[in-house]
C-alpha cells in the first residue's frame, strides 16, 4: 500500500488515504464506514495498531471499486498532501554512503576514513514538514543552506536489542527525507541546530509499506534544484545498510512505531561542489526515490 496524509482544504482535518494509483486517493475512513470496519484515522494510530489494521485496510482496498462510495475516492489534483505522519522521533545517519565521506571531508572538515560505526544524529519533530511545503531560508542565521535526498525508515514495531536478521520485521514501510542542513550552523562539531531548524525534514509524499518494496537495498535516489540533477545514486552504496543501522540503533536506543530513521545521503551536496552550491529563496528541490515518488519543496525568505 501507498499511504498519504492530506487535507481537503489549507485547514481542514488531516486524513488518512491509500493511492491507488497515479491519479487517485482512496479515504480509508469512508471505506471503513461503509464497510462498518474500525480503523484508526491517522497514519501513526495506523501503524501503532499493527497488522490487523494493515489486512483490513487491504481488504477494504481489494473490495471492488464500483461500490466504494463516492465520497471516498478524491484526485490527487483536488487535495493537498501533508508530512504522513509526525514521528516521535527522527535518527539521521551521517556519512553513510563511501563518495560521500570523501566530499565531506574535502568540504566540511569530517574525518576522511570510513566510519566504522553508524553516525548517528537527530532531528526534532518539529523540522517535519511535508511535499509542496516551504522549506525556510533565513538569511539571518544561515548563508549555507543545503540539501540531502535520503530513504526514510518508517518503524512499525517497538525494538530494541534487535539483531540484523530481525530488522527488517519490525519496519512499517519506506519514505523519503530531504536532510536539509545549515553548514555554517555546526556549533563545535554538533550538528543538531544545523539539522534541526523547522522546516529542515522535508517527509513523504507517502509511507510505502515493506511488502511493496522489493529490495530497500537497490533502489535508486537522486534530487534536483530547479530541475538540475545534483545527486543521484543507489542504496546498495549505503556503507551501512538498513538491517545493520536499526540493529545499531536499537543496541542501545528503543525504537518505537512511527519513528523514522534517514538513512544517509549520497555525493552530490551544495557543500561539495566545485565551487559550492546553496539553496536561495524561490528554488525549488525535488527528492525522488524509486518505488516511492518525487518530494518538493520550495525554499522562501524566512526573516
Amino acid at each position: 500500500m501507498r499511504l498519504v496524509t492530506y487535507t481537503l482544504t489549507d485547514d481542514g482535518p488531516h486524513l488518512l488515504g491509500a493511492q491507488t494509483d497515479d491519479e487517485h486517493i482512496v479515504d480509508l475512513a469512508a471505506l471503513a464506514e461503509r464497510a462498518d470496519v474500525q480503523l484508526p484515522l491517522d497514519l501513526l494510530s495506523f501503524i501503532r495498531a499493527g497488522a490487523p489494521a494493515r489486512q483490513a485496510a487491504q481488504r477494504l482496498l481489494a473490495d471492488d471499486p464500483a461500490g466504494w462510495p463516492a465520497r471516498a475516492v478524491r484526485r490527487i489534483t483536488e487535495v493537498s498532501l501533508r508530512a504522513p505522519l509526525r514521528p516521535g522521533k527522527i535518527i539521521g545517519v551521517g556519512l553513510n554512503y563511501v563518495e560521500h565521506v570523501a566530499e565531506s571531508n574535502r568540504s566540511l572538515d569530517t574525518d576522511k576514513e570510513l566510519p566504522p560505526r553508524p553516525v548517528l544524529f537527530s532531528k526534532p519533530a518539529t523540522a517535519v514538514t511535508g511535499p509542496g511545503q516551504p522549506i525556510l531560508h533565513n538569511a539571518d542565521l544561515t548563508d549555507q543552506l543545503d540539501w540531502e535526498c535520503e530513504l526514510a525508515v518508517v518503524m512499525g514495531r517497538t525494538a530494541f536489542r534487535v539483531s540484523e536478521e530481525e530488522a527488517y520485521d519490525h519496519i512499517f514501510g519506506y519514505s523519503i527525507v530531504n536532510d536539509i542542513s545549515a553548514r555554517d550552523q555546526r556549533r563545535s562539531g554538533q550538528w543538531f541546530f544545523s539539522k534541526g531548524q523547522d522546516s529542515y525534514a522535508p517527509f513523504g509524499p507517502a509511507v510505502v509499506t515493506a511488502d511493496a518494496i522489493a529490495d530497500p537495498m537497490a533502489l535508486d535516489l537522486s534530487l534536483r534544484v530547479n530541475g538540475v540533477t545534483k545527486q543521484k545514486s543507489n542504496t546498495r552504496h549505503m556503507l551501512f545498510p538498513v538491517a545493520r543501522l536499526i540493529a545499531d540503533i536499537s543496541s542501545g536506543m528503543t525504537l518505537e512505531p512511527g519513528d523514522v530513521i534517514a538513512t544517509g545521503s549520497p555525493s552530490g551536496v551544495g557543500a561539495g561542489m566545485v565551487p559550492p552550491e546553496f539553496l536561495r529563496p524561490g528554488d525549488t528541490v525535488e527528492a525522488t526515490v524509486e518505488g516511492i515518488g518525487a518530494l518538493t519543496n520550495p525554499v522562501i525568505d524566512a526573516r
